[in-house]
């Protein structure tokens, strides 16, 4: 799987509510699906498919001691996603940085237009 795919389940799976607010519980540490499905209004079944989702796209590992089975957060995937969208916020960063300065020169310091600016 490439590197795209892997970042499609990534969003794909973040985009429901409920997944994400599994991840926010799973930041506190590993959880059973009892414990996950206590805070939701949602059904254990419920959960469990929520729970195959974010371990197929690799935001949660899970493992079986005895009758319990944990899900923990995996969080390299999602220093992926935030690394891919932080491209994008440093473009636009950079944008914004151009706009302000751009306004800074066209106006003077009670915001009317600068000399530059009447001059046109």
């Amino acid at each position: 799987m490439t590197a795209t795919d892997e970042l499609s389940l990534v969003f794909s799976a973040l985009a429901d509510p409920t997944r994400r607010a599994i991840l926010a519980r799973l930041v506190d540490g590993e959880a059973t699906v009892t414990e996950l499905t206590a805070p939701l209004k949602i059904s254990m079944p419920a959960v469990s498919r929520h729970l195959k989702v974010l371990e197929h796209a690799s935001l949660i590992s899970r493992s079986q001691v005895g009758k319990w089975r944990a899900s923990r957060l995996e969080a390299a995937r999602l220093r992926d996603a935030a690394e891919w969208i932080g491209r994008y916020k440093r473009f636009w960063d950079a944008s914004l940085d151009r706009l302000e300065h751009h306004l800074a020169e066209a106006l003077d310091e009670d915001g009317a237009p600068g000399p530059q600016a009447r001059a046109e």
